[in-house]
């Protein structure tokens, strides 16, 4: 079953020495001064700022130094002390910029001023910020409202996205796309169905209060690390930690604590995962089908051996329906089937199912290993399935814990950026601002982009993050993007979806959450929401990169104020000026949720949003936790049929990396220096393809439509990964996913699971 301690490619714990020297060269690579480097300090505490990157939970009582090594190169990638002024773009072309790598150019420093593409020249060119609202309002008001599409990153504030739901609804359309779209949508649609909540059940203080953790495709050590210290602690405590994931990752194998002298001066280091099962990709379903099936093979043979039950019968019958379908459903299951989906022999999901049974509480962890697939929707269901078994939702130390990898992207969702108007409390939103709400769907990502394609869309508005870059089928995409009439990138640096630039196209620079936000009533503070569904406070602490920067809520409200202007009944300018007023009207919203925000966001901790799932309430169809049989156990049962020698590819990001910023290109983890175009594959496969460590490949989608999709020049590596899966970076292996390629309900792109095939090599020695 893989219980070795080590990772061959990394053979050291995560966290320990190799952290803390990750966290001074960034901090001298970005050159920040001691001054600023202090900022750590106040991350995720109370009185503080909340991360930029993640979105893992800030605890009642912080540890001294409560960030990890991810969130300490997210802040100084933040503080910079490097610049971008006009006079950089009077040097640089957007058409030499284009020709930058990505790391190159985020690592060219902050942008200072407001700009505008300049076709003549073809450089972006200094405006004034009125002239830029002005601008923007005129253009968008020309538009039909349903060919713009508002898009937010997770890192906006809950107050921002509040802003601007509103403004886009006000202004007709109900085209919100988030990053949601592209990860955790799967958990947003599964976990409503089966829970009647569309977010995780735990808090911290859960993780004193279990029993067993497992984690499904959520590889901790490089994507929230500080989740590290809880496990840490629950280990401690004799708390098995079963994991099922494709990659041996050194994260989820051992852990030194870098903030701890005893861990970081002695030679031994905590064991994470108790076992670890390296199932194969898209083989989530039919393990967590192999575990349901010995729980209920057990209880069948107590039950008729007049012994307690193992599954939770006064939970099934209370609070569950659907059971007696599911389990006759699991009962006729293959156990031979299951095996060859899962990658997994019966002993090794034998042996997962046994420590299940004996736990009294259970907490199920996940990332996009679970939800970036076709199936997607149904994984996230059938864990459900498996937690809902012995009554695991809704009691201390239980539930399901969905890993949300960006700082406010559940956040974000909570107060209105949604496509779908069900979700979205238009009625009082009517009422509260005096104006009717538009009432059709309108477009998620994916559709965003399909609609692109079609010529649909005409202009984007880009409230962070990096679109052109970070959406599948890069290469039919980019050009899309290219021909639309307006974007607006609100953003703290130069990315690729700056420079690939529409007709008419705007940069304009933000404050970071780092930095101290001054407005016309006095220095700012900003709320937000993490992956445990506690709302906090954060409070800038690094003085702003130029004073020609503006906040979030200052750009928002002046697009808003310049489109909408005698039509909207918001003062703007007063919202710009005073954030209490964004979170006062937010409160008259939701009053449930946000009552008293202004005293409840600084609570050590934060406050919980309320959540029926918790008490055991279930706002489902039919008032209780639904059970679901499964469509299929099959990895993709709607792409063409498999060839003998194709590959499946998972995306994935690297240590140096969040999302589509590249703070270097080593992957210290995977072994990987100095160049992120590496394919990761199984020895075996290696052999069979007739390649050797360093060969060049080229890999090409089996897709099934008419459109080639291939991404030259990657480079093999051995890897401890299973046969006939591969791994590649993201994003840089986009270009070879499907638009279409995307789970079923939620539109989630299935980025974990890329048919391929190798149509070229090239010799090491040759290259």
């Amino acid at each position: 079953m893989g219980n070795g301690r080590k990772s061959s490619a990394y053979p050291y714990a995560s966290g320990g020495w190799g952290s803390v020297k990750a966290v001074a060269k960034i901090l001298l690579q970005e050159k920040a001064p001691l001054t600023d480097s202090r900022v750590l300090i106040h991350q995720n505490k109370p009185d503080g700022f909340m991360c930029v990157s993640c979105s893992w939970a800030k605890p009642a009582s912080p540890h001294p130094f409560e960030f990890c090594e991810s969130g300490a190169k997210a802040t100084a990638w933040d503080i910079t002390a490097k610049r971008v002024t006009p006079e950089f773009f009077r040097v640089h072309p957007v058409r030499e910029l284009l020709t930058w790598h990505d790391h190159d150019l985020e690592e060219a420093g902050r942008l200072t001023e407001p700009l505008r593409y300049d076709t003549a020249t073809d450089r972006y060119v200094p405006v004034s910020w009125q002239q830029a609202f002005d601008a923007i309002g005129a253009e968008l008001r020309r538009m039909n409202p349903n060919s713009v599409v508002f898009y937010t990153s997770g890192r906006a504030s809950l107050e921002t996205s509040y802003m601007l739901q509103l403004f886009a609804r006000m202004y007709g359309t109900n085209n919100l796309p988030d990053s949601s779209n592209m990860c955790h949508e799967s958990s947003s649609v599964g976990l409503k169905e089966a829970i009647g909540v569309g977010v995780g059940t735990i808090t911290l203080d859960d993780f004193e209060k279990t029993d067993l953790m497992f984690f499904f495709g959520q590889n901790v050590g490089t994507n929230s690390p500080r989740m590290l210290h809880q496990l840490q602690d629950a280990r401690k405590r004799g708390v098995p930690i079963i994991t099922f994931n494709p990659l041996r990752e050194p994260g989820l194998l051992d852990f030194a604590n870098p903030q701890s002298p005893a861990d970081m001066l002695r030679p031994g280091d905590t064991q994470i995962s108790t076992q670890y099962h390296q199932v194969k990709t898209g083989g989530d379903t039919a393990a967590i089908l192999g575990m349901c099936k010995v729980v209920i093979d057990a209880d069948d043979r107590a039950v008729s051996a007049g012994e307690p039950p193992v599954i939770d019968v006064d939970f099934i019958r209370d609070h569950t329906n659907g059971y007696d379908t599911f389990a006759q459903y699991v009962r006729d299951a293959n156990w031979d089937d299951i095996v060859r989906v899962s990658g997994l022999e019966r002993d090794a999901i034998e042996a997962a199912a046994r420590e299940y049974m004996k736990a009294n509480a259970v907490i199920a962890h996940y990332g996009m290993g679970l939800t970036q697939h076709r199936m997607g929707v149904q994984n996230v269901r059938m864990l459900c399935n498996l937690l809902m078994l012995r009554g695991n939702v809704g009691k201390p130390g239980a539930g399901p814990s969905p890993v949300r990898g960006h700082s406010n992207v559940q956040g974000q969702r909570t107060v209105g950026i949604t496509e779908k108007p069900e979700l979205a409390p238009l009625d009082q939103l009517a009422r509260q601002f005096s104006f009717e709400p538009p009432r059709d769907k309108g477009m998620n990502i994916v559709e965003a982009f399909e609609a692109m394609l079609d010529g649909k869309v005409k202009a984007v508005v880009n409230l962070g993050g990096n679109l052109v870059r970070s959406v599948p089928d890069r290469l039919r995409t980019e050009p899309a993007w290219a021909h639309l009439d307006l974007t607006v990138n609100i953003a703290t640096k130069l990315n690729r979806s700056h420079l690939v630039h529409g007709k008419t196209s705007f940069v304009l620079p933000c404050l970071s959450r780092i930095e101290i936000d001054r407005q016309a009533s006095g220095v700012q503070a900003v709320s937000m929401e993490d992956s445990t569904a506690c709302f906090h406070g954060s409070r800038g602490v690094a003085e702003p990169a130029a004073q020609t920067i503006r906040s979030e809520p200052f750009i928002i409200a002046g697009i808003a104020k310049a489109t909408l202007a005698e039509r909207s009944s918001v003062d703007w300018d007063a919202w710009r000026n005073d954030y209490a007023r964004v979170r006062s009207e937010m409160a008259t919203t939701w009053p449930e949720m946000f009552h008293d925000i202004e005293r409840r966001m600084w609570t050590p901790g934060g406050f919980p949003r309320p959540l029926p799932a918790r008490e055991r309430q279930w706002k489902t169809k039919s008032g209780k936790a639904e059970f679901m049989v499964p469509d299929s156990i099959g990895e993709d049962p709607d792409m063409p049929e498999r060839e003998p020698d194709s590959l499946r590819l998972m995306t994935l990001r690297s240590d140096s990396q969040f999302n589509t910023t590249i703070y270097n290109h080593d992957d210290r983890f995977r072994g990987i220096k100095g160049n992120r175009m590496v394919i990761l594959m199984n020895p075996s496969d290696m052999a069979k393809h007739g390649l050797e460590h360093g060969d060049r490949i080229t890999l090409q989608t089996i897709a099934g439509d008419d459109v080639e999709r291939c991404v030259a020049g990657l480079t093999v590596v051995p890897f401890d990964v299973p046969q006939g899966c591969i791994g590649g970076y993201y994003p840089e292996c986009n270009p070879l996913l499907p638009l279409w390629h995307h789970a079923k309900e939620s539109k989630v792109p299935g980025a974990k699971s890329i048919p391929v095939r190798v149509i070229r090599t090239m010799a090491a020695h040759a290259g």
